[in-house]
């Protein structure tokens, strides 16, 4: 019998900041925050997962997770973040061998990559987006998954994605509303999420995405209104269309995961040149010590580029100059 590829075990490491947020860690093993901000802590080289995002862009059947799993072995990934829609199944059993493969294979399952929106006036609606997160929450606690990828949403006046795109990222409200409104509903949205959060142990991380999400400042809005170490930042390199270092710079200390986009043989939607060992030393700046975890969007063969993008994040995120 053949045996599965086993790849050199590697363990989430949660920072430092976070732990005393949340509780997690004595006095006697974290620096004071003026202790921190003087004297960084030594940089380890970050693990570099990769989405099965990576290997499907919603174009044709889903890749299956298992198949998505043993290429990352194969091409020498430290972990595996799973795209919820990617799916075919959420049953128990499912689950459990989606981690048991993940562990004779020598990953991690680090990330959980989820959609929901609370922007919507009917306040049924967003109760049912609620139950969904809550319900995501589960999920990724029975895959041993720490942290999930969470949205605000969007106002929905787009009439599909590709318009979206086009209109990079910018859509009217809808009529009669405010921006006000919305993020209320938002707030108001992952406060209700939080007993469930910190029930499983599963970090929230919202993320630099389309919507009210779009801008650091209403990704910031969002998460320090609710005020909780359970929802943080999920950090999405190629969310940020014009002028993208100062504004994940501005996320940088609340990133609890850092989604690295890359785009050879050209975007699905769009394409970004971005300088990831200047993105490297952003994150090493604050201290940032978790998964970078690779979303290839490009549209060459994902058995080429994703090799090649790995390659490119262990150069920028493994260097252990300052």
């Amino acid at each position: 019998m053949k045996r599965p590829l086993i790849p050199e075990v590697s363990i989430v490491t949660n920072r430092r900041r976070f732990l005393a947020a949340s509780g997690l860690a004595t006095a006697g093993t974290l620096f004071p925050a003026s202790a921190r901000a003087a004297e960084p802590s030594a940089h380890v080289p970050n693990r570099i997962a990769v989405s099965t995002y990576s290997f499907w862009h919603f174009r044709g059947d889903a890749v299956p997770i298992e198949t998505c799993i043993e290429k990352a072995a194969r091409m020498g990934f430290d972990g595996v973040e799973i795209l919820h829609v990617q799916m075919p199944q959420e049953d128990n059993a499912y689950l459990q061998k989606l981690k048991q493969l993940a562990f004779v294979n020598g990953l991690d399952l680090c990330g959980f990559s989820t959609h929901q929106s609370f922007v919507y006036p009917d306040a049924e609606k967003r109760q049912k987006n609620v139950e969904h997160t809550q319900k995501c929450i589960e999920l990724a606690y029975r895959l041993g998954i720490p942290t999930i990828r969470v949205n605000t949403g969007r106002w929905g006046t787009s009439k599909n994605f590709d318009e979206l795109m086009a209109n990079r990222g910018i859509e009217p409200r809808l009529p009669g509303y405010t921006d006000d409104e919305g993020y209320k509903w938002v707030i108001d949205g992952f406060e209700k999420c939080i007993p469930k959060a910190e029930e499983c142990g599963v970090t929230m991380g919202l993320e630099n995405h389309w919507g009210l999400g779009r801008t650091a400042e209403g990704v910031l809005r969002v998460v320090e209104a609710v005020d909780s170490p359970w929802l943080q930042v999920t950090l999405d390199t190629g969310n940020f269309l014009e002028d993208p270092y100062d504004r994940l710079a501005m996320l940088a200390d609340r990133a609890v995961l850092v989604q690295a986009k890359t785009y050879y043989g050209g975007g699905e939607w769009y394409s970004l040149d971005l300088d990831y060992p200047r993105i490297a030393k952003i994150m090493r700046k604050h201290n940032y010590h978790g998964y970078v975890s690779l979303e290839f969007e490009g549209k060459e063969d994902p058995d080429v580029a994703v090799p090649k993008s790995l390659a490119l994040l262990r150069d920028a995120f493994g260097s252990r100059q300052a």
